[in-house]
């Protein structure tokens, strides 16, 4: 008993030790930070109130990275603008961003604006959780809804639309 208890109490002590050497290295050293510069993108989130499109490029805008909609990720038409519809086009641009190596981006959401409406649709929120989540840095979120300075005039002519 007593050769066992030995064995074991030096096992133990090497393990202590080992494991105290890992904990002061990991210490000493500063967070681990990716090599070569940070590359950057814009991701433009559409919402409506029928779907939710998310489109990511790069700074300038010219390239298309990867564009992902509600649509595609599920079945029926009345689910392309919910918040899972969203949430799942936006994991899908995250992935193919993470694979083309870009750190960050800034976010633009854009609701129908013009005669519509103003209002992002219910997937927008969504979308930008899935996309902070995603473990890139993001820079700025802004609304880039189209309002007209002036009256745009609604469709459906001089007497209204007609039921």
């Amino acid at each position: 008993m007593s050769e066992i208890e030995a064995e074991i109490e030096e096992t133990e002590s090497i393990v202590d030790e080992v494991e105290s050497e890992e904990f002061e290295e990991a210490q000493s050293q500063p967070a681990a930070k990716k090599d070569g510069p940070e590359k950057w993108g814009i991701v433009h989130i559409y919402s409506s109130y029928n779907n939710t499109i998310i489109h990511m490029t790069d700074l300038t805008g010219g390239e298309t990275v990867s564009i992902s909609s509600g649509g595609v990720h599920v079945n029926a038409d009345r689910y392309e603008s919910s918040p899972f519809a969203a949430m799942k086009a936006a994991n899908a641009v995250v992935e193919v961003g993470r694979t083309k190596g870009f750190t960050g981006f800034h976010i633009r959401v854009r609701a129908v604006g013009g005669v519509g409406s103003r209002v992002p649709g219910p997937g927008a929120q969504a979308a930008i959780r899935a996309l902070a989540r995603g473990g890139f840095k993001i820079g700025r979120i802004d609304d880039v809804t189209p309002i007209p300075h002036d009256t745009t005039r609604k469709k459906g002519g001089k007497r209204g639309r007609r039921v």
